[in-house]
């Protein structure tokens, strides 16, 4: 039987990508110029410095607007602060350009249903830069969560990232760990246990949060968020507990150099294809609007 070619083999997604920050130089540009899926178009920030800086080592063009920018691509990745996303992924979805989005979506509930809205109106593709959901593993335990009765959950999502050094950003410090973190493990929370009911937080975002959350299936779960602690490495795990042993999900013993191949295959796949894909901006909309439930009810 012939091998029926990727729908990327003879024409790689064009990517423009906003931002040129920490986050974009490590993972976005490398990432999307790596291909064969992708390829780096053009990449425009403020500072255009620091955009030339980031598009050099791949040969990209360097726009000196967005609207530039959206002239030298199909797609467009952000690597910006969450309002700088809701401002400007509207405009790229209004001139039919797919979006490859941060989470979260938008600072605030308003301001992410208006990106989502631009996105289901305008018809185009939108994927999620939620790292973890493109490890193998995390999807080998999502699947395994499938046939496990879950009583309860507890997570895990701490680092100390906020204390120094890059990552230690403006709107990170300002929102904490709810906005940064939070959308991660109430994700996983949500696939692995049932759509969460209800949610609820208590603590200070900027230091130590917890969330608690219930589920349509009865069961309830916490998640414990911080990105200003000091510890070794990152922590991130979910145990998932009931009458069987429990499901035990950690991502201590993983490289998280193996989700972006997946992240950029999908994402490549369902712009050719025109396939939504389970991660999008509607998505982004459901997270948010959990975190808006849990600080304000």
């Amino acid at each position: 039987m012939t091998a029926v070619p990727a729908p990327w083999t003879d024409r790689p997604v064009e990517v423009g990508l906003v931002g040129a920050g920490p986050w974009a130089r490590a993972m976005h540009a490398r990432v999307l110029a790596a291909g064969p899926e992708t390829r780096l178009a053009a990449v425009w920030a403020r500072r255009t410095e620091a955009a030339r800086e980031t598009a050099a080592p791949y040969g990209a063009h360097v726009a000196d607007s967005f609207e530039e920018l959206l002239d030298h691509c199909e797609a467009v990745a952000f690597a910006v602060p969450p309002a700088v996303q809701a401002e400007l992924a509207p405009q790229a979805a209004k001139r039919g350009k797919d979006l490859l989005l941060e989470k979260p979506l938008g600072p605030d509930l308003a301001a992410a249903r208006r990106v989502a809205d631009a996105v289901a109106e305008a018809g185009v593709v939108s994927q999620l830069v939620l790292t973890k959901r493109y490890h193998p593993a995390t999807r080998a335990f999502l699947e395994a969560a499938r046939s496990v009765e879950v009583a309860g959950a507890r997570s895990c999502y701490l680092h100390g990232a906020f204390l120094e050094g890059e990552f230690a950003t403006g709107w990170r410090l300002e929102h904490g760990a709810l906005l940064d973190l939070g959308p991660h493990l109430l994700d996983l929370l949500d696939a692995a246990v049932a759509p969460v009911t209800a949610v609820r937080a208590t603590g200070d975002p900027r230091r130590w949060v917890e969330l608690t959350c219930e589920h349509d299936n009865g069961a309830v779960s916490q998640a414990s968020l911080s990105g200003s602690v000091a510890v070794p490495r990152a922590l991130t795990r979910v145990e998932l507990f009931g009458p069987a042993e429990p499901l035990v999900y950690d991502t201590a013993g993983i490289d998280h150099e193996e989700c972006w191949p997946v992240l950029r295959r999908d994402f490549a796949t369902a712009v050719r294809t025109r396939t939504p894909t389970p991660v999008d901006a509607g998505r982004g909309l459901y997270l948010q609007s959990l975190l808006d439930r849990a600080v304000h009810g």
